[in-house]
């Protein structure tokens, strides 16, 4: 077998074999094919495209091009949940600790944030002394026991998606959807999960701009997961403007933390109402949505979800007394009302543009070693539909550099469009995709 056979059968048309996939990856992984061979492959595939059963042969030598995680010694059901981002994201720190109120083995790998805000590990940090970096052996255990943990993901976990990432990332060849999903999809499988939920975003602040794209890359992901025997499920939700109302490390714990006791926002309440019922359906803790529903309600109002929070968090060698004062997480030095220059209905908030605030504060990474900020960000007091008056406050400004703040500040009124009329509020779920 060739490269360049491979090549050529591809820039053709033809469909790529399992063998040939295998043949490809195994050797770009191990350093026997060069870059300039599977670039040329890559910009094949982009112009040519691949069928399901290419995808899903791509994702699977994908995943198995390192260690996959084996959790079958952890009893039930473990189920994993993804997102694909977005601005205000802070979805896995309620809903985890919610799911494994519920009895559902929650046994996540995350990694850290590169763009507007730090991801899931970056996040949790805000706890003083949480550690992700814990072996093996102890994630096992800690889902056995406790029912959660969250770790960082190992550089032997599906290291031919790094390469395969870093090398798309610099020929123009990202954006195909085959290519997007099996990248995502290959590091889940590995990860061991039985049960895989998604959270595909679309809107302004997420990676895929339109409906189509992202149902697109639902359905594509869901068929993977489906095809390589875990239990996939996707939900499609909004990111139009931003999820709840905190944007940046510590604030959105805090505001996961509040949505524990109840007293989240309603969309970011709904979104994890939404993800955790599929989580525990897909888990067999629950005959349908609506028990489910119940489930967790019930675990948020009898305060066993807040607890299991400070459990994982105490597990991790992180302070849990934050959970039940969250003064305690860092706090920036000054906070700012960045007040409305008109009055009217917000009629739409530019996600992207918020996310960039958040990122200029220190909020977020420019380049993988970046260092990030984890007191600053933004809390919005006004969403999409809300009437403001001129003088009132859109957001509150947390920051601990005037410089950063200021180029924030501009940025910031660039999201925000007031008008005259009041705009139809937005739907926050757009479709569930299952199996079938």
């Amino acid at each position: 077998m060739r490269m360049y056979d491979i090549i050529m059968k591809k820039r053709n048309g033809g469909k790529l074999s399992s063998e040939e996939i295998q043949f490809f990856i195994q050797g770009y992984t191990r350093g026997e094919i060069p870059d300039y061979q599977v670039s040329a492959l890559m910009m094949a595939v982009y112009f040519q495209g691949m069928d399901q059963e290419e995808t899903l042969a791509l994702t699977l030598a994908m995943a198995q091009s390192g260690d996959m995680l084996d959790l079958s010694g952890i009893r039930g059901v473990k189920v994993d949940k993804h997102s694909t981002g977005g601005v205000g994201d802070k979805t896995s720190l309620a809903l985890a600790p919610m799911v494994a109120a519920c009895g559902v083995k929650i046994a996540k790998m995350s990694g850290r944030g590169l763009g507007h805000t730090g991801g899931t590990i970056d996040k949790l940090e805000s706890f003083a002394g949480f550690s992700t970096g814990i072996s093996r052996t102890q994630f096992m255990t800690q889902v056995e026991e406790i029912g959660i943990s969250i770790m960082g993901q190992t550089a032997d976990l599906a290291p031919a998606d790094k390469k395969l990432y870093a090398l798309r990332d610099v020929t123009a060849t990202v954006d195909n959807m085959s290519l997007i999903a099996s990248s995502i999809m290959s590091k889940k499988l590995a990860a061991g999960a039985d049960a895989i939920v998604l959270d595909v975003k679309t809107g302004s602040g997420a990676f895929m701009k339109t409906l189509e794209d992202a149902l697109a890359l639902a359905r594509e992901m869901v068929r993977i997961g489906n095809g390589a025997g875990r239990h996939t499920v996707a939900v499609v939700s909004d990111m139009d403007q931003p999820l709840g109302r905190a944007v940046g490390n510590a604030l959105e714990v805090k505001e996961a933390i509040a949505a524990l006791r109840g007293e989240g926002p309603k969309d970011f309440m709904e979104l994890c109402m939404t993800l955790g019922s599929q989580m525990l359906v897909a888990g067999g803790r629950a005959r349908d949505g609506q028990q489910a529903r119940d489930m967790l309600e019930e675990a948020v109002r009898s305060g066993a979800a807040l607890e299991k929070l400070a459990e994982f968090i105490r597990a991790q060698g992180g302070d849990p007394g934050a959970v039940y004062d969250p003064s305690l997480l860092p706090r920036a030095s000054h906070v700012e009302p960045l007040l409305a220059r008109g009055e009217g209905y917000v009629r739409e908030i530019r996600c992207d543009e918020i996310g960039v605030c958040s990122l200029l504060l220190g909020g977020g990474r420019e380049t993988k070693d970046s260092e990030i900020d984890l007191a600053v960000g933004l809390v919005l007091e006004a969403k999409v539909g809300d009437y403001v008056k001129e003088g009132q406050p859109l957001a509150y400004l947390h920051y601990n550099d005037p410089a950063k703040a200021a180029a924030a500040r501009e940025r910031f009124y660039r999201a925000y469009t007031l008008g005259g009329e009041k705009p139809q509020s937005p739907a926050l779920i757009h479709r569930i995709l299952d199996r079938e």
